[in-house]
């Protein structure tokens, strides 16, 4: 019996997510019998609860196509809006919409938050006798889905393209700071990185000879102020100059923090940054070089620009989507589609499933061994593990009069058959 399709993703998005979310459409474009029409939830789970539902499979399948080089979420949108057990209404609402829709499949692409909402989905069609099949898409930057051992999934697609990303952004930045040092010897770049420090510790890609006076702070280097202080003092002294790779959940002090609708700390909210603390206690204690420490903070950037997107992470993010098509056809409810990588010199993965229960708001940690002793640093046991994420080319973004083209979708949106629903949680 061929029922419809609802996809949908959630959290913070990154330069690949509409690979997976394009490897899905066309995967389901590829079994007619089984697969009805493709919805996207307009901005994730909101959308499912609001009735919003975008036709995916009435869009023009060059906009699609499209889909691989288009970054972020503008697309079929995002939230961060978490179902948590006591939201009863929220729960029944659900129910109603993928009854209304005949949605036997349902698929959500996002991190360890995102997660636990397909593993929701997925516990209210077993308690309410429903014919859905939730299938998760694992997504995030952060590279902090599943477990430390890697035995759930080794990386998450989204993490690869960020890598690239500080890779290239710390070579710009040293050229920079090797011209400009007599004035500025000292310049504090913040990455993002709540409370992992992947992001960070793929800056040693951009140096992995160590011949930049490069030091990098992650959230686990368990360092102070002071200490940092007297570890750029010493690289000044050395090289007279110093760069700073600080990630923003490095323990720099109160920030004025603000949180979001997962509890966790939005950075770019609060009241301070990181490396503004950094630079002024830099600044303040002195610095054993002439001139002043200077930094910036590295935005959204990270997460939403196509050309630093790694040919490898586009690649693996539309076959996880297609895994996970495959897995809703073939072994049914309450999995995630994951990536494992072959022991061996010669990169390799292979895409499997994880049941949804073991990753939903599991939240791995950055290997204590791969942290250099100095603790500024990271071993290079970590950059063979990330090197072959960040690919060897440039991908080709179209352009066309100047403007890079995007996906571009049709508001062909289902009509609604429930009547209006206000967000429990709101």
């Amino acid at each position: 019996m061929v029922k419809n399709v609802i996809v949908a993703q959630s959290g913070g998005p990154s330069p690949v997510i509409n690979s997976s979310l394009r490897g899905i459409i066309e995967t389901c474009r590829m079994f007619p019998d089984t697969f009805g029409t493709v919805y996207g939830g307009w901005h994730g789970i909101e959308g499912v609860l609001k009735e919003e539902l975008l036709n995916l499979s009435d869009q023009d399948p060059e906009e699609v196509a499209l889909l691989r080089t288009t970054p972020a979420a503008g697309s079929v949108g995002t939230c961060r809006y978490k179902l948590k057990d006591h939201q009863v209404k929220d729960m029944a609402r659900i129910v109603e919409v993928l009854r209304a829709h005949n949605v036997g499949y349902f698929f959500y692409i996002g991190g360890n938050d995102s997660q636990h909402t397909a593993y929701r989905v997925s516990e209210l069609a077993r308690e309410n006798g429903l014919d859905v099949t939730a299938v998760g898409v694992p997504k995030t930057i952060d590279n902090d889905v599943g477990d430390s051992d890697f035995r759930l999934i080794d990386h998450t697609p989204g993490y690869g393209s960020v890598a690239k990303y500080w890779s290239h952004i710390v070579q710009n930045a040293d050229e920079e700071n090797r011209g400009s040092s007599p004035a500025d010897p000292v310049l504090v770049l913040q990455a993002m990185g709540r409370k992992i420090g992947y992001i960070p510790a793929a800056a040693r890609l951009a140096d992995p000879g160590r011949e930049m006076p490069l030091q990098i702070y992650m959230a686990e280097s368990g360092l102070t102020l002071e200490q940092m202080a007297d570890n750029v003092n010493d690289q000044l002294k050395k090289d007279g100059r110093c760069i700073v790779v600080v990630s923003e959940g490095f323990d720099a002090g109160s920030l004025g923090e603000v949180k979001d609708a997962f509890g966790h700390t939005s950075f770019g909210s609060s009241q301070l940054a990181v490396y503004q603390v950094v630079v002024n206690y830099l600044n303040s204690v002195g610095l054993k070089a002439r001139g002043k420490a200077r930094g910036q903070v590295m935005g959204t950037d990270q997460r939403d620009t196509a050309i630093y997107a790694s040919t490898v992470d586009l690649d693996e993010a539309y076959r996880v989507g297609q895994k996970a098509v495959d897995i809703a056809m073939n072994d049914g409810n309450g999995w995630m589609a994951t990536i494992l990588r072959s022991p061996g010199l010669i990169y390799h993965v292979w895409y499997d499933k994880v049941p949804l229960e073991k990753v939903a708001l599991s939240e791995r940690t950055f290997p204590e061994k791969w942290i250099a002793e100095n603790r500024v640093d990271v071993t290079d046991a970590f950059l063979d593990y990330a090197r072959p994420l960040i690919g060897e080319d440039w991908v080709s973004v179209p352009v066309i009069n100047g403007r890079q083209r995007f996906t571009q979708f049709k508001p062909l949106f289902a009509e609604k058959k429930l009547p209006g629903y206000s967000l429990e949680a709101e």
